[in-house]
């Protein structure tokens, strides 16, 4: 995988398909003007959005889903295909969010199947894991972070075309506007890379995988976490639902 630094943006169900084209478009057009070349772009728009922001992204911006399904094709209504997705040009995908995991009850075998369907569709997996407030104030962060991991990684095998990326996002901090301390962010992302070391060679931990910190991220604090030796981007919210905050995130990432 590419060594830039990614910035994705998941805008969640926050804009239209109109709203969310346009955004596209003042997006692409500012970052036509800062020409990154030490990072990677990534919007992620909602479903009935992707087919119109697909047609604009090109060689500056990639094109990610926010979730898809583990079968291909078939009798599941109301479903998103992942070959679909890959069709429709879509490169990313991000999987087991916090939100689903706690409004639509998914679970880490959910996500390790969608996984499996996402590589085997030539996308690459966003995994999202992270802690409840409740299980850092108990102590149990390491071991969830970990659990989370290995149970989305269970009896996954990367190919050499494959790609991963592994988000950080601890679930107390995401929509609060304060973000974890970028040391508290690296010690989780040794955690996650320990865990990647014992399920992969050294070589795809290093070439093929990434591992990003989201929450809360604004552009004046992110130097803070993409100085870390450990976190290879940041995975953004709210503060990619303006042009002039997503690009200035770009910008500090192409430093």
């Amino acid at each position: 995988m590419d060594k830039k630094n990614i910035v994705i943006a998941n805008w969640k169900m926050n804009l239209s398909p109109n709203q969310s084209l346009n955004l596209a478009e003042e997006i692409i057009a500012q970052l036509a003007e800062v020409k990154p070349t030490k990072a990677i772009a990534v919007l992620c728009p909602d479903f009935l959005s992707l087919s119109s922001v697909a047609k604009i992204t090109g060689q500056s911006i990639s094109l990610g889903a926010q979730d898809c399904f583990w079968e291909r094709a078939g009798a599941y209504t109301g479903e998103v295909s992942p070959e679909f997705l890959h069709e429709l040009g879509c490169a990313y995908v991000i999987i087991g969010h916090s939100e689903r995991r706690q409004d639509v009850g998914e679970t880490d075998e959910q996500v390790n199947l969608k996984v499996k369907a996402a590589l085997a569709n030539s996308l690459i997996p966003i995994i999202c894991v992270g802690e409840t407030f409740d299980e850092r104030q108990e102590g149990n962060k390491d071991f969830i972070i970990s659990r989370q991991v290995s149970r989305a990684l269970a009896g996954i095998k990367l190919l050499e075309q494959d790609g991963l990326i592994i988000a950080y996002e601890p679930v107390w901090v995401i929509g609060s506007g304060q973000a974890v301390a970028p040391e508290e962010a690296e010690h989780a992302h040794r955690v996650i890379r320990q865990v990647l070391i014992d399920n992969f060679s050294l070589t795809a931990v290093t070439d093929q995988i990434k591992i990003i910190y989201g929450g809360s991220v604004k552009p004046n604090i992110v130097r803070g976490f993409l100085s870390q030796p450990s976190i290879d981007g940041i995975l953004v919210g709210g503060a990619s639902l303006e042009a002039e905050s997503f690009v200035e995130l770009v910008k500090q990432a192409n430093l």
